[in-house]
């Protein structure tokens, strides 16, 4: 940190996508001004997007909310911090103790993985509150992926990640990182990454139905039909197999299931797959001898192969293409990261494995995946009765906007309306938060610490980074991490405690358990002891600080000298390298086998249905999804610098599709799903198969009662509404957005 008479400089990671840049912001009292890549940091190394630089204009939003919310007489007004936590706990007890606890649902946005709050303090509000009625941002994006890795290595989180620096061919299904930064790939700069592969004189392969950005840097695009992803990664898994293209390598003794694989893939032929995706055998022979002819290789897909029907199977194949092709855990593969708050590395063998459908939603009985139920099922499980137990009558909503990113917001709309009580932690007053008895503002990102617990388990090289706070507090705000440590005391009968006691609670829990494991550093040792030990200005630190010494690189309270505290980490205010990515396996397995199961019973129950898709060829148009660089879900929309030029809430379609609707460039058009039909301006491109169209998610900022001015001026259209989710991938539970089919007409045509 630097400082002048008029302004100073501050580190900060930069929260707004899962690119986790380091930046450098000046500072002017206490407003961010500007900010700029930090060139020393460790992993960044000075990379920044539109998003980054804009981390002022989004700090200083006027439109943030400043002090707590609270409903009166029908409307909500400002109130004092105690007042808010006063209805909080009177809200929501007697819902707990009059209906049980299932009777209170909480739901989890996108940007809690953004925040050291939204990491810490849900696991334990869900906890203490026994709630089942869980819904989150996952299943409107990377369920499939989780189910996947679960049935696989018996972990959930347990999630490979392409080795960008090293790899020698990659091929991305589903995914458009120049646009997205990254996803369930922690990579800054994945741009200038996919650069150097070409450079090096590597290969990469595009998947798409939209020539995209990435698209248009790849050697090879492949413009497939949206939704037969898990078709055509099927198809190259029988060539592979066919073609005698496997190589397992050092895999080989720690998988079980090829033979039973290869029986699973048989009726998937190129020629078989061919019309369904509508890409021809040739191409689809060439990609998997490609891939097996690679020095290294690594596949990775990403929101649109997991938004679509067979979104589990899609994710799956994934992962058995770089199995097959002896690409997983080696260095310029697919390998698991290691994260330095992951908890100390137990002996390889046998685990408990992953389970899925543990209990099941009440009124449509989808299956649980990861302790999870479908965002899509949230209005029917607050509208609709049953014999199976009470419906959702009070909701805890954490930093989601669920009416906008969850299938038929209309219908969510009206029930939120009809909850007996609902509290909402949110900076804003939005199309979601708007239905809420208190609103619990957070500060702006300048005003907390930061550390990225999720993205570091998912990046693309080890590494550790810790910010501090980057402006004081402000009179009258309170830090996310207590509004969270006192959400969880008024939701869980402790109102009024001090919220200190949640982070000690959680530490003696913590160390309880490490005391008893023989394999931590922590083995024999008293829990008061080593809590003594602990430093750190705040509760969250000290849990950092107890993280980061139980974890794979920590010094073990005092038994590895040399390695990582809070104390070390603070010294080095860019971050520490703790190297590439390494091979791993089979340490991080937990199947009960101990090893990679390549074709669990759930995935061969499913794969009938992805035969039946072979013999099907939709007719009429299909809709899907974008991202643009300078947008995040709905998160960014009020801020000016990063809304207008090409990120606008436009229709896509193709001029072929054009001429023959009637549909002329720029002019309104109709477009109809099974959830309803909205009007958007079109935008002909050629950058859009034929056969397919394309809005953008996160917009529809036009409903009464929210505080987002900016947002509201040009405010497009809920894509979602679309949608009436009744379409989902059944093993995770994750919402069809891709692939969906849809009428258009122009304004003034009869659909």
């Amino acid at each position: 940190m630097s400082t002048t008479a008029d302004s100073r400089t501050a580190l900060r990671i930069c929260p707004l996508c899962e690119a986790t840049c380091g930046l450098t912001l000046t500072i002017e009292g206490t407003r961010v001004t500007s900010a700029r890549g930090d060139r020393d940091d460790v992993f960044s190394q000075g990379f920044i997007c539109p998003k980054g630089a804009s981390f002022g204009a989004a700090d200083g939003d006027p439109d943030r909310l400043r002090t707590p919310l609270v409903r009166k007489d029908g409307e909500l007004r400002e109130a004092t911090w105690e007042e808010a936590f006063d209805a909080v706990a009177a809200g929501l007890r007697p819902v707990v103790e009059r209906y049980g606890p299932h009777a209170v649902g909480a739901v989890l946005g996108n940007p809690n993985v953004h925040t050291m709050a939204g990491a810490l303090y849900p696991t334990v509000l869900l906890a203490g509150l026994g709630t089942r009625s869980l819904f989150t941002a996952s299943t409107l994006d990377q369920m499939p992926k989780h189910v996947s890795s679960g049935l696989l290595y018996g972990d959930a989180n347990a999630i490979p990640v392409p080795d960008l620096d090293r790899t020698d061919h990659l091929l991305l299904i589903g995914a458009n990182p120049l646009e997205s930064n990254g996803s369930l790939c922690t990579a800054p700069d994945f741009p200038g990454k996919l650069k150097a592969l070409k450079a090096r004189g590597g290969t990469l392969t595009v998947i798409d139905p939209r020539r995209t950005r990435t698209a248009k840097l790849a050697d090879r695009h492949v413009a497939i039909r949206p939704g037969t992803d898990a078709l055509l990664l099927a198809a190259m898994a029988y060539v592979l197999f066919e073609e005698q293209l496997t190589d397992l390598g050092e895999l080989a003794e720690l998988v079980q299931g090829a033979d039973e694989l290869r029986e699973a893939v048989k009726d998937f032929t190129p020629e078989a797959a061919a019309e369904a995706c509508d890409v021809d055998a040739d191409t689809i022979r060439a990609l998997a001898r490609e891939l097996a002819a690679a020095p290294t290789a690594a596949v990775y897909g990403r929101i649109g192969s997991c938004t679509v029907p067979h979104g589990t199977l899609a994710s799956w194949l994934v992962d058995i293409l770089n199995i097959l092709t002896g690409n997983l855990d080696r260095p310029g593969g697919a390998l698991f990261p290691q994260a330095a708050t992951d908890r100390t590395p137990r002996p390889a063998g046998p685990g408990h494995g992953f389970a899925l459908g543990r209990w099941h939603s009440r009124v449509s009985r989808h299956p649980e995946a990861k302790g999870e139920l479908p965002m899509a099922a949230l209005a029917e499980e607050i509208d609709t009765a049953t014999a199976e137990g009470e419906p959702i009558r009070a909701l805890v909503v954490i930093a989601a906007n669920p009416v906008l990113s969850a299938p038929d917001g209309d219908r969510l709309d009206k029930a939120l309306g009809s909850l007996d009580f609902m509290v909402s932690v949110d900076p804003y007053l939005n199309e979601t938060s708007r239905h809420a008895h208190v609103v619990l503002p957070p500060p702006p990102p300048s005003q907390s610490p930061h550390h990225d617990f999720a993205f570091n388990t998912l990046a693309v090289r080890n590494q550790v980074r810790y910010t501090r706070a980057a402006v004081p507090l402000e009179p009258g705000r309170m830090a996310e991490t207590e509004i969270l440590a006192r959400l969880v005391l008024a939701a869980t009968g402790m109102h009024g405690a001090d919220p200190s006691a949640v982070d000690d609670l959680v530490i003696s829990q913590t160390l309880g358990k490490a005391v008893k494991e023989p394999h931590s550093p922590a083995h024999g040792r008293a829990p008061g002891e080593l809590a003594a030990q602990l430093t750190g200005e705040t509760g969250p630190e000290r849990r950092l600080d107890m993280m980061l010494r139980l974890g794979p690189y920590g010094d073990g309270f005092g038994v590895r000298p040399e390695g990582l505290t809070l104390e070390k980490l603070l010294d080095q205010p860019h971050g520490i390298d703790l190297g590439p990515l390494q091979s791993r396996l089979p340490q991080p397995l937990k199947t009960r086998s101990g090893l990679v199961e390549l074709l669990p019973q759930p995935l061969a129950d499913d794969l009938p249905r992805l035969r039946d898709a072979l013999r099907r060829r939709p007719e009429g148009l299909v809709l899907v999804g974008r991202r643009h660089l300078r947008s995040n879900n709905s998160w960014m929309h009020n801020i000016p610098a990063l809304t207008g030029g090409t990120n606008r809430c436009t229709l896509h379609i193709h001029p072929d599709d054009a001429d023959r609707l009637g549909v002329t460039d720029g002019a309104p058009v109709r477009v109809k799903g099974a959830g309803g039909e909205v009007v958007a301006p079109a935008e002909i491109t050629d950058a859009v198969r034929r056969g397919v169209v394309s809005l953008p998610h996160g917009w529809g900022h036009d409903r009464p009662g929210t505080r987002t001015t900016h947002a509201a001026v040009d405010p497009g259209v809920n894509v979602n509404q679309l949608l009436d989710g009744s379409l989902l991938d059944p093993l995770s539970g994750t919402a069809v957005l891709n692939g969906v089919p849809i009428d258009i007409a122009p304004t003034g045509t009869t659909l």
